[in-house]
């Protein structure tokens, strides 16, 4: 038997318990998930029956439940590795709604919601991104919340929600123009004044329903208003983590880019002899296991430093870790993530233009990770700023 993806066995520092759920995962994406996710992106159809069976497997927020962050990733890696629309839809509900609950939500709002968002009866977004402000939405937010009373009446637009068109519920964020602070929000989405419509002619991620989210005049009341959001430097505990699964997804793409360049490989046969047989094939398909290795390295460590606490200082002084080593994770492994899709899709020469043979869809999606959750060039400057005190961000 040929060796997985997993060269080095990054699964094996998972506890027995661990390794037996990210099997029963694996045997789920498999049969329910990998011989239907062409077809969904084909049609850019989002799955809504696939919800029951998800929930069942029991992983919204993983260390909410006592798993480590390392399984965390790896639940979000294997689960890229089969569809990363899936992957992506499970992060923006569980890894930014309902760990915001989690992180954000007072007792009676948990005691609202939690339960059914844990368990997928209800779905949720998290609405921060503006058409005009991506990168720079921490200073230049322009959806407003003003007070009356007890509620708060919100106004503004959204932009590339995931989840957006049939969410229930988004975390919402907003600006309150008196005091200028940030406010978070938990939005229901039936509300009226609310506009949902969905992003077309998407290169990637098409499964995803990303939205465009339009509020005028939507009132919402005090009840709903995240007491535990003060301003925007509270949203980085989320995005921390948020930014760290990406990352994982940038591994995930790899281990499919590799699983369908390998079994390609060895299958197609050209010159009368597989196409494993060349040497350059042989020196693009290694090329594309360091890149996982390394890849999985970087974040398996991102996520030790994220167990011990992130902030925290160990017994020799040594920073624990902190939202620039979370950005160097997310850019160095989409970077990379970036390399070994390409060389996946040259290997299929012809054949790696058609979503049939899996590649070009891997290819396509690859561009979405490179870009979301801190574009490559935002989280390189983090992490400069990190290594050298200076700011190039003004």
């Amino acid at each position: 038997m040929l060796p997985d993806a997993d060269f080095f066995n990054f699964e094996q520092l998972l506890n027995p318990e661990e390794q037996a759920k990210l099997a029963e995962l694996r045997s789920f994406l498999a049969a329910e998930v990998l011989p239907y996710a062409g077809g969904w992106w084909d049609d850019a159809r989002f799955p809504v029956e696939l919800l029951p069976g998800l929930a069942s497997l029991g992983l919204s927020t993983p260390v909410q439940r006592g798993y480590s962050p390392l399984f965390a990733g790896l639940v979000i890696a294997e689960m890229t590795r089969a569809d990363t629309s899936i992957a992506t839809f499970f992060m923006v509900h569980h890894d930014l709604f309902v760990e915001g609950l989690h992180a954000f939500g007072s007792e009676e709002q948990k005691e609202r919601l939690l339960a059914d968002a844990q368990s997928l009866k209800i779905t949720g977004a998290f609405a921060l991104t503006e058409p005009d402000h991506g990168s720079d939405v921490a200073g230049g937010m322009a959806t407003t919340a003003v007070r009356d009373g007890d509620t708060w009446v919100l106004n503004g637009t959204k932009r590339w929600i995931g989840n957006g068109t049939f969410c229930d519920w988004m975390l919402f964020w907003a600006r309150e123009p008196e005091t200028g602070k940030v406010r978070g929000f938990l939005l229901d989405a039936s509300l009226p004044g609310i506009k949902r419509t969905r992003i077309e002619n998407k290169t990637a991620l098409r499964t995803v329903q990303n939205a465009d989210i339009e509020l005028t005049d939507v009132r919402v009341p005090e009840a709903d208003r995240l007491a535990g959001i003060e301003s925007f430097d509270d949203t980085k505990h989320l995005l921390r983590g948020s930014r760290i699964m990406v990352g994982w997804q940038a591994v995930g793409q790899q281990l499919a880019a590799f699983d369908v360049a390998r079994a390609y490989a060895v299958e197609r046969r050209q010159f009368g002899r597989p196409l494993a047989s060349f040497q350059l094939v042989q020196q693009q398909l290694v090329r594309m296991q360091g890149n996982v290795v390394a890849s999985t390295g970087m974040l398996a460590r991102v996520s030790d430093l994220e167990q011990g606490g992130y902030g925290a200082v160990s017994d020799d002084g040594a920073a624990r870790g902190d939202m620039a080593r979370a950005a160097l994770a997310k850019s160095y492994a989409s970077a990379l993530m970036r390399e070994t899709v390409s060389l996946g899709r040259s290997l299929l020469g012809g054949n790696g233009i058609v979503t049939d043979y899996r590649m070009a869809k891997i290819f396509a999606d690859a561009e979405a990770i490179y870009t979301y959750e801190g574009t490559y060039e935002i989280n390189s400057l983090i992490a400069g700023r990190e290594i050298t005190g200076v700011s190039a961000l003004r």
